[in-house]
């Protein structure tokens, strides 16, 4: 959530005991000003040394709830007489987005500032404030950006958007909360509560909300399952908001207390390493194997802290500890500008990012990499989900169009390639940990769940699974994790989708867990994954540890070893992993093997015949053609000076138009092109119809001794350089 927005209201009791709400904005330095909204139907901009700056008269009867936007520059009210409105930020009145049977109790911003969601008694609405009518859709996936369903069987009393997640929340007269999705489909409902819900509120970071009632006050995860619940003395809890940072809570309670809260025992795990927050700057280290224990005291209290790759990072209000798991006790440190709202690590660097730089990149030295810049994308808004690091390269979502991924440098911040274009928004990125950026994967969800994989530098999207929830990569090996239908789903070399799609299903693994749905992986580390439940559990299961093994015998080039593990473990997953990864690595003999330890006789002969081709180039064209790229195979033929291969290789596939158009490029072989074309038409009793052929048949004689003698002399002169090399 953008640092720039808090709302709160607290009860303010004059002569005649009435409650009234007030917004507090803050835009920059010396622009903090608060607004107040009274019961005779206006309300005070106010500036934060408690001045009167202005009054507008707002609605007919009570102004019940008042928000500002996110970036400060507008304004919405809500009143007894159930009228929506839009104020700028300096009053004036833009527009009246809605007027309905019912007052408005509560309304809440859209991320990008472009919606409003609000009540309309059991009512949930969302309105773009460019619309002039609200339009009353199905569940099914429409254009339109308004949305009304019913939300409780009482008064929606409170409604908050989180701009992160894209989550909204509810409460009402019904004693239930529910959190919802942007369309109106509902993801939680609560249990049925003593009293109604009179509060609720996300966390900037969209993990937590807080939830308020009679002498009652939850804290829930995203999800919507309470982790914690305290019973302050506070009669009904009217108002909660979270600082900027989102690690304490203030509320206001109906008998006139203020009541602040601190988010403690937050635990990140990692391996064999628990780091827990125990008060609100104080850290435990565990290690559960050796049961030694370290402290950690800091000056300030802690806002964001992350664990991986051999690292923990801390961040507090004014500064970033990085340590090493191998050294608790010299910590490198950064100074920081402004309150962090994401870390997220790879194995060379990590990434801060703060509502004032924006997105720095660091070494776990401390050594200051980049500031990469994007246009359309807010720090504020980002999370886990939507931005992806690895050792060279970084990527985020556009915030403002969820279908383009950026990719930057991490040394230098600067574009890599082109943006990637998706015909579906994105939910969620995660980029492949190992190899060079010519080998860098990047795996996304999206919006309709469906897993997609694709290279970077040359987009080639391909379908992994339907219903993903959560993915995420080992960060020791390229095996990707994902949540598919409620199971655990284990890809061990999900890269094979580029060389043999055939050895997929042979390089996958479903778990017998049960994980739920929105399961979220916390961690993937070697053998070991670790995933949060929706239910608050956090299970821990292992992988096979032979795919581990059989990735450092391939990456050290020992094909051997490769071969002698496959064999020692007799399972089919090894040996597909080794073939789709011997056929990447040219490794003919290793690929014969492992095709054959499948029973895949037609791969196998097919791989003699590749062994067979007389030059390196033939070869490497060929597997480029096995592995779905004719692009490839085509230019690897004419680089070499193999004209008649490439000619003969569009002639295989069909694509006569392309064999003809190298003919004519290169002066050879149009009467081969013409005589093949001939010879197809012939078998599928058809007549020629294309205009080209037409016209080159009346120029060309098709001599078929002549044409057959040229391609053996083609054949004879690749062997004869084939053998001069």
């Amino acid at each position: 959530m953008s640092s720039t927005h808090a709302v709160t209201t607290i009860p303010f009791v004059d002569g005649i005991g009435v409650v009234k709400p007030l917004a507090r904005q803050r835009t920059g330095a010396g622009s903090d000003v608060f607004v107040v909204a009274c019961t005779d139907g206006a309300f005070y901009i106010i500036s934060k040394g408690g001045r009167e700056e202005k009054r507008f008269e707002a609605h007919e009867g009570a102004v019940i709830c008042i928000r500002w936007n996110f970036e400060g520059t507008a304004l919405a009210t809500g009143g007894e007489d159930g009228v929506l409105k839009i104020w700028s930020r300096n009053g004036m009145h833009r527009s009246t987005l809605a007027q309905i049977e019912h007052s408005v109790y509560t309304i809440a911003w859209g991320p990008n500032s472009e919606q409003i969601v609000f009540s309309n008694g059991r009512n949930l609405l969302i309105k773009s404030i460019q619309a002039s009518e609200i339009l009353i859709i199905s569940y099914s996936f429409s254009s339109t950006k308004q949305v009304q369903w019913l939300g409780h069987e009482g008064l929606v009393l409170k409604v908050d958007w989180n701009p992160v997640n894209n989550c909204i929340i509810s409460a009402g007269e019904d004693c239930h909360y529910k959190v919802w999705d942007c369309y109106g489909r509902v993801l939680y409902q609560s249990a049925k509560a003593d009293s109604s819900i009179m509060s609720i509120a996300w966390c900037p970071s969209g993990e937590a909300f807080a939830v308020g009632s009679f002498n009652s006050l939850m804290l829930c995860d995203k999800t919507g399952w309470p982790h914690s619940k305290e019973t302050p003395d506070t009669g009904m809890l009217l108002s909660v908001a979270w600082n900027t940072d989102g690690t304490q809570l203030a509320g206001a309670g109906g008998n006139g207390m203020v009541i602040f809260g601190q988010l403690l025992d937050r635990r990140i795990h990692w391996t064999r390493f628990t780091a827990t927050l125990a008060e609100h700057n104080h850290i435990c280290i565990q290690d559960l194997l050796s049961k030694k224990t370290e402290e950690m005291d800091f000056r300030n209290r802690v806002i964001k802290m992350s664990m991986g790759y051999q690292h923990l990072v801390v961040a507090t209000a004014t500064q970033c500890y990085i340590y090493s798991i191998t050294n608790w006790s010299t910590p490198h440190m950064i100074d920081i500008k402004d309150t962090v709202v994401l870390v997220k690590q790879c194995q060379c660097c990590f990434l801060l990012v703060d509502c004032f730089t924006g997105f720095q990149l660091f070494t776990y030295e401390g050594r200051h990499l980049s500031n990469p810049k994007f246009q359309g994308i807010h720090a504020g808004s980002v999370n886990h989900q939507n931005i992806s690091l690895s050792s060279d390269i970084f990527a985020v979502i556009n915030h403002e169009d969820r279908k383009m991924v950026h990719f930057m440098d991490v040394t230098t911040g600067k574009m890599v390639g082109d943006v990637m274009r998706l015909t579906v928004e994105a939910a969620e990125i995660s980029l492949s940990p190992m190899g060079t950026l010519t080998d860098r994967k990047l795996a996304f969800i999206d919006s309709n769940h469906d897993l997609y994989l694709t290279p970077i530098l040359r987009p080639r999207i391909l379908k992994l699974a339907a219903m993903v929830y959560n993915a995420m990569w080992n960060e020791i090996a390229d095996m990707l994790a994902a949540v598919v239908d409620q199971r655990l789903v284990v890809w061990y070399y999900p890269h094979a989708a580029y060389v043999d799609k055939d050895l997929l299903p042979f390089v996958k693994l479903t778990k017998d867990c049960d994980v739920g749905k929105s399961a979220k992986i916390q961690s993937f580390y070697g053998a070991q994954c670790s995933v949060d439940r929706t239910d608050g559990a956090s299970i821990s299961t292992n992988v096979s540890p032979y795919p581990l093994l059989l990735f450092e015998h391939m990456a050290a080039k020992h094909w051997d070893y490769a071969i002698r593990l496959c064999y020692y473990v007799k399972d089919n997953l090894l040996w597909a992993c080794l073939a789709a990864s011997a056929i990447a690595a040219r490794e003919l003999n290793c690929a014969e093997m492992a095709y054959a330890a499948l029973d895949e006789v037609a791969k196998v002969q097919f791989i003699l015949h590749v062994k067979r081709l007389p030059s390196e180039e033939s070869q490497q064209a060929e597997l480029a053609l096995f592995q779905r790229q004719p692009e490839d195979a085509e230019s690897i033929l004419l680089q070499a000076g193999l004209t008649y291969r490439a000619i003969k290789l569009n002639l295989r596939l069909f694509n006569w138009d392309r064999a003809l158009d190298l003919a004519i490029m290169y002066k050879t072989h149009l009467d081969t092109v013409l005589w093949k074309r001939e010879q197809y038409l012939q078998k599928t009793k058809h007549d020629e119809t294309k205009e080209r052929f037409l016209h080159y048949h009346l120029q060309v004689d098709v001599d078929v001794q002549t044409i057959k003698a040229r391609i053996k002399e083609d054949k004879e002169k690749e062997n004869h350089q084939t053998g001069a090399e």
